[in-house]
């Protein structure tokens, strides 16, 4: 997202944290690398969307943009600012169609563009004719922000933009690609979209016309990598070792012999026996896996889970950070 706000020209960025906030802090720092301005506002206590704006005040513009952090977009960006301009609204909601918006709220518009009204989770009769949703990226001016009151938890959608209807209120329907990518499932949609440029990133312009990237530093030692694949530095492969299609491995992460991924991603640092097989899962950073062990079908390690051989999970299994699982152990 960062990457994303840098092409349409966003040098300063807000990162409104409650849940971890140190976590995300260590990770992007200041911004600096990113070539951005990357400051931190943390909630005392959670605030909901409107709620966390109010708290950020102080470090708004007369102008600003809202985003959802949980968002894999390409959507243009520069051309909602551009028609919020023109049309002098209040707020322009970026706004995205989806072939079925029952699972999301319904956004409709007059046909000069500005907001007709909300319909939250529609029927099929109510959505007949309409299927813009929010993409969650809001173009609003300094004003809104006095219809929210200081340290009182509220939401934007809810508690500020039907209020807005008829006094401003404008939609922009975008094209291009997005994806909320709040669950497990959608996080591993996102990363094969990038791994294949379904949606344009600054990750995706790294792959080549194969669509592996495969960075210096890497021992492969007669393991194959499949397209798409998206191998980083410090990487080692031992012999017979099969990466993709569609997987990542993060920096450092070693594979033992005969080992296999496949749509998935492993994080920096995770060590993967011999003989193992992974489909469909997320591995941690710091992630230990014994010997023949079998990780599919949507399984989440956290951080520095150790898991012994010959086990095997699946069907959505979590496994939370720190835990430890003896060798064959498990077979889910």
């Amino acid at each position: 997202m960062l990457d994303w706000l840098r092409t349409h020209g966003v040098d300063d960025v807000i990162m409104s944290c409650g849940f971890m906030a140190d976590g995300v802090r260590s990770v992007l720092g200041d911004g600096a690398s990113l070539g951005i301005r990357l400051r931190y506002v943390e909630e005392p206590t959670p605030m909901g969307t409107g709620g966390a704006l109010k708290y950020a005040e102080a470090l708004l513009d007369e102008r600003f943009l809202v985003l959802n952090g949980d968002t894999l977009t390409d959507i243009d960006l520069t051309g909602q600012i551009e028609r919020h301009a023109a049309t002098g609204a209040l707020g322009t909601l970026g706004l995205y169609p989806v072939e079925d918006p029952s699972r999301y709220g319904l956004v409709r518009l007059h046909d000069d563009g500005q907001v007709e009204g909300f319909v939250e989770k529609p029927s099929p009769e109510q959505a007949r004719g309409a299927n813009t949703i929010s993409a969650g990226a809001y173009v609003l001016e300094r004003s809104v922000l006095a219809l929210l009151d200081p340290d009182t938890p509220a939401s934007i959608e809810r508690d500020v933009f039907p209020r807005l209807v008829g006094e401003g209120l404008h939609g922009y329907v975008h094209e291009g690609y997005w994806l909320d990518i709040g669950t497990p499932a959608t996080y591993l949609e996102g990363t094969f979209d990038i791994l294949e440029g379904t949606v344009a990133t600054a990750v995706g312009a790294r792959m080549g016309d194969d669509r592996i990237c495969v960075e210096e530093g890497v021992a492969t030692d007669g393991g194959r990598v499949i397209g798409s694949a998206l191998v980083e530095r410090g990487v080692t492969m031992g012999p017979g070792a099969k990466v993709g299609p569609r997987a990542v491995l993060g920096a450092g992460v070693t594979l033992g012999a005969g080992t296999t991924v496949e749509s998935s991603v492993v994080l920096p640092g995770a060590r993967i026996g011999a003989g193992c097989v992974l489909r469909g899962c997320v591995i941690s950073a710091g992630v230990v896996l014994g010997d023949r062990t079998h990780i599919e079908d949507d399984v989440i390690l956290g951080e520095g889970v150790q898991v012994g051989a010959d086990n095997v999970l699946a069907h959505g299994a979590r496994v939370f950070p720190g835990v430890a699982l003896p060798d064959g152990a498990i077979r889910f």
